[in-house]
C-alpha cells in the first residue's frame, strides 16, 4: 500500500523535478561550461575524491535551493486548504508526514547519485587507475545534506505557512553559505568564520591539491549536524500541536552542538593528505605519487634519458631523480627547488599531456632551469621562465637551432609555449650562447641552472648579464 501511494507521491508531485535540477543543472555546469573544473590533476574527472569534492562544492548554490523548494513543497495542504481535514483522519500524522518527505529525499538522492554516476564514469574510463574507498563519505554526506536540507524545508514551511517562507528560507541560507564558504588560496581552504562553524556547510571548498582530502572527524560532524536537521524537519512536518513544534528544535540543537565538539577546529585537521595516494612509487630514481601510478610507463623511461642528458650537460651538479611535487603551498606561493631533484607537476600544462621525446625535453628544461614560479591553471605563473627553459633544453640536447618548448592549445593542437616577445628574447639569447666556446657555452648553461635554483634570471645568466 505504502509503495503504491510513493509511486503516486513521486508521479504526481514536484519531488522529481527537484532531483532532475540538481542532476540536469550540475551535468549543464560541469558540461557546458570550460571552467577549472576541466584542467589540471584535480579535476572532476581526474581522480575519485577531486571528482567527490567537485560535486559538493556545487552545494553552495544547490543546498539553499534544496532547502527553499522543499518549502514549497511544504505549503502544499495549506495552499489546498486540506490540512485540517488531514487531521481528522485515522492515519498517524508521522506516516502522513513520511510519505512526501520519503518521495523529496529518493528523488534527491536518486538525482545526485545519478551525478555521481556519470563523474565516475569518466573517472573510470580515464587515465587513473588509483581508487581509494575515501570518496565514498564524501558523497554520501552530500547525499544526505540535500534530502534533510529539503525535509528541513518542508517542515518550516508546515509549521509557518506563509508565501514568503520559501524565498526567506532560499536567501537566508544563501547568504550564510556564501558567509561559510571556504576559500582555496592558503596550502589548506579556510574560511572567515572559524573552521567548526564554517563546516556546518555542507559545501567545500574548490578542489586545487588532488592529494587532500576531508578528514573523519569532518565526516562525522557532518552527519550528526544533518540528522539532527533531518529529524528537526520530520519532527515540524508531523508535528500537531505548538508544543510538539517547540520540541522539533531539539533534534537540531542537539545536532549542532555535538557536531561543533566533534569537527576540528584547524583547516589542518579538516582537510589532510591522503597518505595512500601521496606514497611515492619509483621505477629506479623516476617517481610519482600513487594517484598518478598510471604515469609511470611512460615518464620512467623518458626521466632516466632525461637524467643521462643532464649528467653530461651539468656533470656532478646534476640532478640524480626525478620526482613528482607534492609539498602543499598557497596560491603564488615559490616552489621549493633542489638541485639533486627533477621536480614535476602534472598540473603544469607542459608536463600535463607530454608525450615521447617533448616529455623528455621539458624533463630537461627542468632540471637545467626549473621554473620557481608554479604553473597551474590556478596560476598560470613561470612563463618568463620559459624562455631560459627552451634554450638550455635546446644546447643540451644538442639541437642545431632553437626549438621553443610547446604546450597544446584546447583544441590539442601543439602551439608555442611563450607569446612572440618572448621567443624573441629566447632567439637572442640561443644566438649568444651558441655563438661562444664551448666551455664557456657549458659555463654559462651552469650559471642558469644556479640562478634558476636561486629563483633568479636563468635567461640574464645564460646571456652573460647579471641575473636578479
Amino acid at each position: 500500500m505504502n509503495g503504491r501511494v510513493l509511486r503516486i507521491e513521486l508521479k504526481r508531485s514536484l519531488a522529481p523535478w527537484l532531483g532532475i535540477v540538481v542532476l540536469a543543472g550540475s551535468l549543464a555546469v560541469f558540461c557546458l561550461i570550460d571552467g577549472i573544473w576541466w584542467r589540471g590533476d584535480a579535476g572532476w574527472t581526474a581522480q575519485w575524491t577531486s571528482m567527490a569534492l567537485w560535486t559538493r562544492y556545487l552545494l553552495v548554490f544547490w543546498w539553499p535551493l534544496v532547502v527553499g523548494m522543499g518549502a514549497v513543497y511544504g505549503l502544499r495542504e495549506s495552499r489546498s486548504r486540506t490540512a485540517e481535514l488531514l487531521t481528522t483522519t485515522p492515519l498517524p500524522a508521522w506516516r502522513r508526514a513520511a510519505l512526501p518527505a520519503g518521495a523529496m529525499a529518493l528523488a534527491l538522492a536518486s538525482g545526485f547519485g545519478l551525478l555521481i554516476l556519470v563523474g565516475g564514469v569518466q573517472v573510470a574510463l580515464g587515465a587513473t587507475t588509483y581508487m581509494p574507498l575515501g570518496w565514498l563519505p564524501i558523497s554520501l554526506v552530500a547525499a544526505l545534506a540535500l534530502a534533510a536540507g529539503a525535509v528541513f524545508g518542508m517542515g518550516v514551511a508546515r509549521a509557518v505557512p506563509s508565501v514568503l517562507t520559501p524565498p526567506a528560507l532560499t536567501v537566508f541560507l544563501l547568504l550564510t553559505s556564501l558567509l561559510l564558504r571556504q576559500a582555496n588560496d592558503g596550502e589548506l581552504p579556510s574560511s572567515i568564520p572559524p573552521n567548526r562553524f564554517a563546516l556546518l556547510s555542507p559545501a567545500t571548498a574548490e578542489p586545487r591539491e588532488m592529494l587532500l582530502t576531508l578528514s573523519g572527524s569532518v565526516h562525522l560532524g557532518q552527519t550528526l549536524w544533518l540528522l539532527g536537521l533531518l529529524a528537526t524537519g520530520f519532527a515540524l512536518l508531523s508535528a500537531a500541536t505548538r508544543r510538539a513544534r517547540l520540541l522539533a528544535v531539539a533534534p537540531v540543537l542537539a545536532g549542532a552542538a555535538l557536531a561543533l565538539l566533534v569537527l576540528p577546529a584547524a583547516p589542518r585537521d579538516a582537510y589532510v593528505v591522503d597518505k595512500a595516494a601521496a606514497t611515492l612509487v619509483c621505477d629506479g630514481p623516476v617517481c610519482v605519487t600513487q594517484a598518478n601510478r598510471s604515469r609511470l610507463p611512460e615518464l620512467a623511461p623518458r626521466g632516466k634519458e632525461a637524467l643521462r642528458v643532464l649528467h653530461d650537460a651539468l656533470g656532478d651538479k646534476a640532478p640524480n631523480s626525478v620526482r613528482e611535487d607534492t609539498e602543499l603551498r598557497a596560491i603564488g606561493d615559490p616552489r621549493e627547488l633542489s638541485g639533486n631533484v627533477v621536480l614535476i607537476d602534472f598540473d603544469d600544462p607542459l608536463i600535463a599531456h607530454a608525450t615521447g621525446t617533448e616529455l623528455t625535453r621539458l624533463l630537461v628544461a627542468q632540471g637545467l632551469a626549473p621554473n620557481c614560479a608554479p604553473r597551474t591553471p590556478w596560476e598560470g605563473g613561470g612563463q618568463v621562465d620559459i624562455p631560459a627553459q627552451s634554450v638550455a633544453a635546446s644546447w643540451a640536447l644538442g639541437d642545431h637551432q632553437l626549438e621553443p618548448l610547446q604546450q597544446p592549445d584546447t583544441d590539442a593542437r601543439p602551439q608555442a609555449a611563450h607569446p612572440q616577445g618572448a621567443s624573441a628574447n629566447a632567439e637572442v639569447a640561443w644566438e649568444k650562447l651558441t655563438a661562444l666556446p664551448p666551455a664557456e657555452q657549458r659555463s654559462r648553461i651552469a650559471q642558469a641552472h644556479a640562478a634558476a635554483l636561486s629563483c633568479k634570471n636563468a635567461l640574464a645568466a645564460l646571456t652573460g648579464e647579471t641575473s636578479s
